[in-house]
């Protein structure tokens, strides 16, 4: 049983439970507001540093371009004022291509200055939980990713379109002839149709190419496939591997010819096949997914899939590259000294790492060895599963 007080002695137990009270409320409070200052302190130097790294990258990115491709507006006599628009437009691509990177050295930039002027030591001395303090960074990657995604479904599809209108139509005279549908091209030729895909752009070697004649009533005169065509500079001529020659010989019949290699004279070259390098990038997030309904054979929805699937999986690649980069920079601080310029090239390597192994995962999907949505998440998964783990680590 509890001891029966007098009326002073409780009275004044009632005086002290209250004081006591009173403090650990106002120290409730005061942990409140220096985390809600801190939120907000982090959040902005995030903020700050984004757009740093963001316009000095894009800055040297237009300058080496700006070097590049002037001559080619000069020499076209095509006013400044078509260039300027150019080169404008062609900033949101850079930043979409660069995303993944400005997130993950703006927080390493954000908590590697924290740490370097002691503030980060001062936060663990005061009882933060690191997981408390990159909590701002983290919120600040998922919002700049989510604007990634809006410029992608909007405005992406929109400067891109009108940056090739510019180079290649204004500038070069060169009209598209076709259309790409799941990483298939569909072109119209002089005299016929060509469809083919193309892994190399910079290489003249097409697979599962297809060229087809047409009769002036729309019946096919001759349809020639092959697994594999060359194109030859030596003899201007392509080179069919493992292939078919349907030729038409009646109303309703067809002869049948197959052949290992054989060469071929199309009316058209390569270099009549316009096939800007960012093609794809016109289409929007749900043009993408959209693809996936319109394809019936099996590699073709795959690739679809892996287009869309991929396309998204890049954009929020911040995220576990920023999860991921925190620790390693606490870690190289430990190791070789409080300085960013140590962090910064271990960040930019990290992010070299992933584009790697995003991309190899990419090609195995559309070559059909694992699922396009493996190829989407591992890396993600991988990544950010590493960093919370190194992250409570690096708490203790």
């Amino acid at each position: 049983m509890l001891p029966t007080l007098n009326e002073p002695t409780r009275k004044k137990y009632i005086v002290l439970s209250y004081g006591n009270f009173l403090f650990c409320h106002r120290l409730i409070r005061s942990l409140g507001f220096y985390v809600n200052l801190l939120n907000r302190y982090l959040l902005s130097q995030f903020v700050k540093y984004f757009f740093t790294v963001n316009m000095g990258f894009v800055a040297i990115y237009l300058l080496v371009d700006f070097f590049e491709k002037i001559d080619d507006f000069t020499n076209g006599g095509k006013p400044l004022s078509l260039a300027l628009e150019y080169f404008l437009l062609t900033i949101p691509f850079i930043v979409d291509q660069l995303g993944p990177v400005f997130i993950l050295l703006s927080g390493v930039i954000s908590l590697g200055i924290l740490n370097h002027t002691n503030e980060l030591t001062a936060l663990k001395a005061g009882g933060i939980p690191l997981g408390l303090i990159v909590r701002p960074l983290i919120f600040g990657s998922v919002f700049f990713t989510m604007m990634f995604v809006v410029a992608a479904q909007w405005l992406l599809p929109a400067t891109i379109a009108r940056t090739n209108n510019i180079w290649y139509e204004q500038l070069k005279g060169k009209v598209p002839l076709g259309i790409l549908r799941n990483n298939r091209y569909y072109y119209k030729g002089k005299d016929g149709f060509y469809s083919f895909g193309w892994p190399d752009p910079k290489q003249y070697t097409f697979k599962d190419f297809s060229y087809s004649s047409w009769d002036e009533k729309y019946n096919i005169k001759t349809l020639t496939t092959a697994a594999f065509a060359t194109w030859q500079e030596e003899d201007n001529s392509w080179l069919l591997r493992t292939g078919q020659i349907h030729q038409k010989e009646g109303s309703n019949t067809y002869r049948i010819s197959n052949f290992t290699s054989q060469q071929a004279n199309f009316p058209e070259r390569p270099e009549n096949f316009l096939i800007p390098a960012n093609k794809s990038a016109e289409q929007s997030l749900t043009d993408l997914y959209q693809e996936i309904g319109r394809t019936e054979v099996e590699h073709e929805k795959r690739a679809a899939s892996t287009n869309f699937l991929g396309r998204v999986s890049y954009i929020f690649l911040g995220i576990p590259l920023l999860l991921l980069g925190l620790p390693i920079l606490l870690s190289s601080y430990r190791k070789w000294g409080r300085d960013l310029s140590v962090a910064i090239p271990v960040s930019c390597g990290l992010a070299f790492i992933a584009w790697g192994i995003w991309g190899a995962l990419q090609s195995l999907a559309i070559a059909g060895y694992i699922s396009p949505v493996i190829a989407a998440i591992a890396i993600h998964i991988v990544f950010s599963l590493t960093g919370i783990f190194l992250l409570s680590k690096n708490d203790r």
